[in-house]
């Protein structure tokens, strides 16, 4: 694999053991997020959402995971809502309209690939 090609971690993060719910806090009345690798191929970020916060509805040109570690939310994926709670997961397909709203607080890594 070409250096280029390998993720890097945002803040020295790489070989350690992380605990994902630390790696950000929640902010009243906020979303607040950290990025944990940027590649070629797709970035990694957690978030934290407070209740009654979200993401309006939007396309993406690649693929979307999200991981919800805790809390609880509804991601919509054309048109239709899914609730999606803590160790549950869900891909939105490139180019599909998607959003997401914090039904009360949560947390989630989101996992971008880029192909």
């Amino acid at each position: 694999m070409a250096a280029d090609d390998r993720g890097r971690s945002a803040g020295n993060l790489a070989g350690q053991v992380l605990d994902l719910a630390s790696l950000v806090e929640y902010q009243e009345g906020s979303v607040v997020s950290r990025e944990v690798v940027r590649g070629k191929t797709g970035t990694v970020t957690v978030f934290a959402f407070d209740a009654g916060q979200g993401l309006s509805e939007h396309t993406a040109p690649f693929d979307a995971l999200v991981l919800v570690i805790e809390g609880e939310a509804r991601i919509t994926i054309d048109g239709r809502p899914h609730m999606v709670g803590q160790g549950q997961m869900i891909i939105m397909p490139a180019g599909h309209p998607h959003a997401l709203f914090a039904e009360r607080p949560f947390k989630m890594l989101l996992v971008m690939i880029r192909s």
